[in-house]
């Protein structure tokens, strides 16, 4: 399998990097955003076989856009590199769509222990899912891992450069009538060193609500 690309947004995750890398499954051709970090990230991923790009404009939609555009393969996957999912995982996302299944496939959150998922993230994350199902799409997460065809995706023209990126994502492919496709994935704690800038604090919590709300509003 030779036409899979996986876009790691990454920002200061030079610690999870090696692990992420190493277990990203054949044929699957990982690059790595680099969204302006100082602890060597960029280096770190080059040095262990990633594809590294660059995007000085800080937020998770603008390293995730730079991603999409960067790539060249008929599908597309899209993954955290803090070591908090298995890459694994993307074969059975990619299968979906391949069988024509679905125009999307989303991973669904199953944290491996409390510390995974703390409290604040998991509570907002059930806000906004509920919102979603309430315009018919099935879903339970807006998790940071996903796949689709390339071309559908930059079809769709998600603007969001911030953290509303995935919601704005999903409520456009509700508006076109994707079919949306679920999986259960592990959710297990960061790799030693890491901090979720989305879910490592209440204020990144709020900060990103603040900008999925922007979306839905």
């Amino acid at each position: 399998m030779d036409d899979v690309d996986v876009v790691l947004p990454c920002l200061d995750e030079a610690a999870a990097l090696p692990g992420v890398l190493a277990a990203m499954p054949p044929g699957f051709r990982p690059l790595v955003v680099d969204n302006g970090s100082e602890d060597g990230s960029a280096e770190v991923a080059a040095a262990h076989g990633a594809t590294v790009i660059r995007e000085p404009q800080r937020g998770y939609g603008a390293a995730v856009h730079a991603g999409l555009a960067a790539a060249s393969a008929e599908f597309v996957c899209f993954l955290d590199c803090d070591g908090s999912l298995d890459p694994g995982v993307l074969p059975a996302l990619v299968a979906l769509v391949r069988a024509g299944e679905a125009e999307l496939a989303v991973g669904r959150r199953v944290p491996v222990s409390a510390e995974a998922w703390p409290w604040h993230a998991r509570a907002g994350n059930a806000v906004v899912a509920r919102l979603l199902r309430r315009r018919g799409l099935p879903v339970h997460d807006i998790a940071a891992i996903r796949a689709a065809r390339r071309t559908d995706l930059l079809w769709l023209g998600v603007a969001d450069r911030g953290f509303g990126y995935p919601l704005e994502l999903l409520c456009k492919a509700a508006e076109a009538n994707w079919r949306v496709r679920e999986l259960d994935v592990a959710y297990r704690t960061r790799a030693s060193g890491t901090r979720s800038k989305v879910t490592g604090s209440v204020l990144g919590t709020v900060r990103a609500v603040r900008d999925m709300a922007g979306v839905l509003w």
